[in-house]
Order: structure tokens, then C-alpha cells, then sequence
């Protein structure tokens, strides 16, 4: 542990602005001699006082509770004061400028000529103590920051299932089946002079194909539980007046969006975030896809070609309307190329990867003979809502999302990668069981990797840069 990690930390743990209670936790080893400095008083285990928050002077700043954590049972593992105060923003930082310069005052009961001196906390400090102290591994720290950050009642029943530890759990119980069947290859490595085959007696290759099997299940939900955390970044686009806004207001419940006949009417993006069965979803409306008139629709058609860059699905938005009694009408003629012209576009310039989901939009203007033509994609009205139901479903299924019956963990996009990893090794590990003569040294190091990349999930194998990344991303004084 670095020496950073020995010092004394303190921090407003409640969000800034006003409100009806206000937070200041400190954490930091052995700091009872500084609890009495700031308490006046000794403070029993988990018990809150009530008492008066004064400063180095003497002069009472509040009046509220103190609760005191002896390590190591505490959320961090070492001694954690909190100071609940009113959330008025000056009593807060007149509490944490208190705490602050308490550092330097003697102790007048010990032999130490000054109390412990603490500092500001940086950004996840606290939750990273709890873990560098085995209180969480870091599955469920990232648990703790997908709660906070939850944006559906989904997501954040997901990130409690990941912070109470049942996706690390999981992973555990992967990791044990992992490493016994790698003791089993390295009994065959140490003893090469035996007659007993240990991998074909221990039924190593039934073995690792349960554990495959685990796995992939296992990283189904991982899928599943980073879209949950992620969302998914739907853009809407298309030509103008095809009604790109007017489904934006459809899909989002609301009148976000100007809807107008004139063409050419939204000129930058429009961003909302909805959800769909507790899938949080970035919808982003973009300008129509034409010819710019002037400088200003072309820059909105460039970022419109931006978020489709990088969209995990697009709603491609025809209107049905022009093709509606299309023959021999030069205009719908017109219409219908420049929409094969946009199709063409995205399948050749990189967006092989987004998924693209036609929306044959106006479907309320049109005749039943239109109707009946078979489309690929969804028939919809966004001004009456036909087929919106249809269109939210087939959104989920076309970037992956099925519900779980058993409920879904939070996970990251770094979890599906070391799941990716596991799976890549294993898959490695199973051809050379199943040939003539395997290597069992390569068999080893594939099974020895496959065991690294579980590692990273909780922690057990994590460099200092990842530590900082994901810390860094916490708030102050969580």
C-alpha cells in the first residue's frame, strides 16, 4: 500500500448545494485521538451522539450527530468518523475547514506533540481504501459507482445485485473451478514419471467443458448487464421531413423536439435519454440528410454523419408517404434514390457495425395497398403511435438485449473484455485436451492466462493505472 494510503482523509460526502443534512466523513488508521479533539468527548462504537461541531477556537458551528467507526468495521476498514450536520453549503465547509486545521492543535491526552493532519480526499478515496482493505473487491466498487450513477430502477437494482457481491461471487466460483483444474494439469507436469493419467482419471476434459459452458453463461449476463450500465446510443436519421423529430417526441413522451412541414427545420442534434423495459436509451435526433442549403444545415448534416458514426443503432427513417402511388412520379422517384444514396453511404464508408433498423414512417397517409407492400423493417405512424410498441421491442432485440429471469448484475465493458479473454484462452486450452498428444505446458499457460483475466474483474490481478481510472471516475467523499 502506498504511503498516500496511510493518510488521514476527510471529505463532504453529501452532494453540494443545500439540504436538509449535511455529511463530512473522515477515515484514516488510529485517528480516536482526533475524534475527541473535534467531539470533545469520547464517542461510543457505532452510536450517535448528539452533540456541538465547533471550530479551533471554540466557537460552535452547528449542532448535530457524530457516529464513530472503530476499524476494522467500518466502510473503509480503518476508523471512520462521520459528521452529520444541517447541508447549508458554509456549514459544511466550516465543518471540513475545522477538521482540517484540527490537525494542528496538540493532543492533551497522549504523548504525541500534535493529532494526526488530515487532507482533502481525492475523487473514490474512500471506496478505494475499502478495497485496498479486502472490505469490497473491485467489482463491487465499480457496484457502489453504477448505484450512484443509476439512471433506471432496472439499473440500479442490477448495481445492488453487483455491490452486495453476486457478480463477483460468480466470478469466484468460475475462478476455484479454474484453478482446480489447472492443479490437475500441473500434478501431470510435476510427475511425468508416473503411469496415472491425473487430466483423463480427473475427467479434465468434461471438466473444462462445464467450465465453458459456466462461462458462457456467466458472460451472456456481462453482456447484458453492460448494456444495462452503458445504455444504448440510438440515432435517428434520414431525409428531411421524414418525421426524425416527430418520432424523437413519440419515443421520449414529450414535445422535445420542433416539428414543423418545412424541411430543413432541425439544424444540430437533439439529445434525450429515455428507457425501454429499464434500458436506458440516447436518443439523438439529427438533422436531414440532403444537400446543404447553406453553411449552417451542412455543418448539422456533418454531425448528423458523426453520431451516426458512432451509434450503436440507427432508426433509418423513410417516408412512406412518398412512396406511396410512386410510380411514375418523378418526385418520389427522386425521394426513393436518395434514400438507396444514404443506404449506399453508411454501408461504405465504416459503419458495417451499426445496426440499421428501417422505419417506414406515415403510415397513417397512406393507401392499403401501400400498406400490404412487404418492407423490410417496422411500419409505424409516430403521429399516432402505430407500431411504436413494435418498434421499441425490435430496438432491444437488434442490439442484444434479452431480460434475464434470474435478474441482471451490473457490468462494465472491461468485464465482457476479460470474459472475451477467458473464453479465447479456454477455447485454447480445449484443443489441445482434444488432441493426440497435447502440450501440457501450453496447456498450462492457456489455463494460467484464462485465470489472469478473471483476476482483473475483482481485483485479485489490476495494475495501479486501472486502480486510478476507475477511482478517479467516483465522486468526493465516496
Amino acid at each position: 500500500m502506498l504511503t498516500r494510503h496511510h493518510d488521514p482523509i476527510v471529505a463532504t460526502a453529501t452532494a453540494p448545494g443545500r439540504g436538509a443534512v449535511g455529511i463530512v466523513r473522515l477515515s484514516g488508521r488510529a485517528i480516536a485521538p482526533l475524534v475527541r479533539a473535534l467531539c470533545g468527548r469520547d464517542l461510543l462504537p457505532r452510536q450517535a451522539t448528539y452533540l456541538p461541531f465547533k471550530d479551533v477556537n471554540g466557537q460552535v458551528i452547528d449542532q448535530g450527530l457524530a457516529i464513530y467507526f472503530p476499524a476494522p468495521h467500518s466502510y473503509t476498514g480503518e476508523d471512520v468518523l462521520e459528521l452529520q450536520a444541517h447541508g447549508g453549503p458554509m456549514v459544511l465547509q466550516l465543518l471540513l475547514s475545522a477538521c482540517l486545521e484540527a490537525g494542528a492543535l496538540p493532543d492533551p491526552d497522549a504523548d504525541q506533540p500534535r493529532l494526526p493532519r488530515l487532507r482533502l480526499a481525492r475523487p473514490g478515496e474512500f471506496t478505494e481504501r475499502a478495497f485496498l482493505n479486502n472490505k469490497i473487491d473491485l467489482a463491487q466498487a465499480e457496484g457502489i459507482a453504477d448505484l450512484i450513477d443509476a439512471s433506471t430502477e432496472t439499473a440500479a437494482r442490477s448495481a445492488a445485485r453487483s455491490m452486495t457481491g453476486e457478480f463477483s461471487q460468480a466470478v469466484t466460483t468460475l475462478l476455484e473451478q479454474l484453478i482446480h483444474l489447472r492443479m490437475l494439469v500441473e500434478a501431470t507436469l510435476d510427475f511425468p514419471e508416473e503411469d496415472i493419467d491425473f487430466l483423463k482419471q480427473a475427467d479434465a476434459r468434461g471438466q473444462l467443458q462445464r467450465l465453458q459452458e459456466t462461462l458462457r453463461v456467466l458472460a451472456q449476463r456481462a453482456v447484458q448487464g453492460a448494456i444495462l450500465r452503458e445504455g444504448i446510443k440510438v440515432v435517428i436519421a434520414g431525409q428531411p421531413n421524414a418525421g426524425k423529430s416527430s418520432l424523437l417526441n413519440a419515443l421520449a413522451g414529450a414535445e422535445l423536439a420542433i416539428v414543423t412541414p418545412i424541411a430543413g427545420t432541425t439544424r444540430d442534434k437533439v439529445s434525450q435519454l429515455i428507457q425501454i423495459d429499464g434500458v436506458p436509451l440516447h436518443v439523438v435526433d439529427t438533422a436531414g440528410l440532403r444537400e446543404a442549403l447553406d453553411d449552417v444545415e451542412k455543418i448539422g448534416v456533418e454531425r448528423a454523419w458523426a453520431e451516426i458514426r458512432t451509434a450503436d443503432a440507427v432508426l433509418f427513417l423513410h417516408d412512406l408517404s412518398r412512396h406511396d402511388g410512386a410510380t411514375g412520379s418523378a418526385d418520389a422517384m427522386k425521394y426513393i434514390a436518395a434514400d438507396a444514396d444514404i443506404a449506399r453511404t453508411i454501408g461504405l464508408n465504416g459503419f458495417q457495425s451499426t445496426k440499421i433498423i428501417d422505419v417506414w414512417n406515415k403510415s397513417d397517409l397512406v393507401s392499403p395497398a401501400t400498406l400490404a407492400e412487404p418492407r423490410p423493417g417496422v411500419l409505424m405512424s409516430a403521429r399516432t403511435g402505430a407500431g411504436l410498441a413494435v418498434l421499441r421491442q425490435t430496438l432491444l432485440e437488434v442490439v442484444g438485449w434479452q431480460a434475464s429471469p434470474d435478474g441482471l448484475f451490473m457490468a462494465r465493458e472491461r468485464h465482457v473484455r476479460a470474459l472475451a479473454g477467458v473464453q479465447r484462452e479456454l477455447a485454447r486450452a480445449a484443443a489441445q485436451l482434444q488432441a493426440a498428444q497435447p502440450a501440457l505446458d501450453l496447456l498450462a499457460e492457456d489455463l494460467r492466462q484464462a485465470q489472469t483475466h478473471l483476476g482483473e474483474i475483482t481485483g485479485a490481478f489490476s495494475s495501479d493505472d486501472l486502480l486510478g481510472e476507475i477511482f478517479s471516475r467516483f465522486c468526493i467523499g465516496k
